[in-house]
C-alpha cells in the first residue's frame, strides 16, 4: 500500500470532466469516484494489479477503494472566477485510511509474534491481511479543504489534475501528521 501515493496519479484520467461552469465540472469530477465509472474502475484495476497481493487479497482491496469512493461526500464551500481560471473550494469527507494504516504499523510493532509464518519468521503477507482488514472495516472519517482549479476551454469548464497531496486526501490516505 506505500506504492498507493505513485499509484493514485493513474486516477488522473478523471481529470477533465466538464461543466457549464466550474461548479458544475468540479461535482461532475467528484461524482465519478461517488458513481465508480467505468473509467474510475479501470484505474481502480490499475492499482490494484501493481500491488504484491495476492487475489484474495487484491479482492478486499477492491473492495476498499470502491467503498472509499462510493461513500465520499463533498460540498461546495466556495468558488472564485476569473475570466479563464477558476478555483472551486470543496470539503471532502472520506474515510481515515491513513488511521487504519498507521494503527495498522503500531500494532504491527507491538505485536510482531501475531504475524510469523510456521518456521517462527516474519510473513509480510499476514501484515498486509491485517491492514486490509483494518482499512476495510474503517468507520472514522476524516474531512478535507481542497482547492480545484477549473479552466475554461472552448466554453467548457475543465477540471485540471489535482496535486498529489489533493489526490492523496480523496483517497483517505494523506498523512496528515506532517502538518
Amino acid at each position: 500500500m506505500k506504492k498507493i501515493a505513485s499509484l493514485l496519479l493513474l486516477i488522473l484520467l478523471i481529470t477533465g470532466c466538464g461543466g457549464s461552469n466550474a461548479r458544475m465540472a468540479t461535482e461532475n469530477y467528484l461524482k465519478k469516484y461517488r458513481t465508480l465509472n467505468s473509467e474510475v474502475l479501470v484505474d481502480l484495476e490499475n492499482i490494484v494489479d501493481k500491488e504484491n497481493l495476492t487475489e484474495k487479497q487484491k479482492d478486499k482491496y477492491r473492495e476498499v477503494l470502491k467503498k472509499q469512493y462510493k461513500d465520499l461526500t463533498y460540498e461546495i464551500i466556495e468558488e472564485e472566477y476569473d475570466e479563464e481560471v477558476s478555483y472551486v473550494t470543496v470539503k471532502v469527507s472520506v474515510y481515515d485510511l491513513y488511521k487504519a494504516q498507521s494503527d495498522a504499523s503500531v500494532y504491527l510493532q507491538n505485536n510482531q509474534n501475531k504475524f510469523l509464518d510456521s518456521d517462527g519468521n516474519y510473513d509480510p503477507s499476514k501484515f498486509i491481511d491485517y491492514k486490509l482488514d483494518r482499512m476495510k472495516d474503517m468507520t472514522d472519517r476524516i474531512d478535507y479543504t481542497i482547492v480545484f482549479t477549473v479552466t475554461k476551454e472552448d466554453d467548457k469548464y475543465v477540471v485540471e489534475q489535482p496535486t498529489e497531496d489533493d489526490l492523496l486526501k480523496i483517497h483517505g490516505v494523506y498523512n496528515y501528521e506532517l502538518e
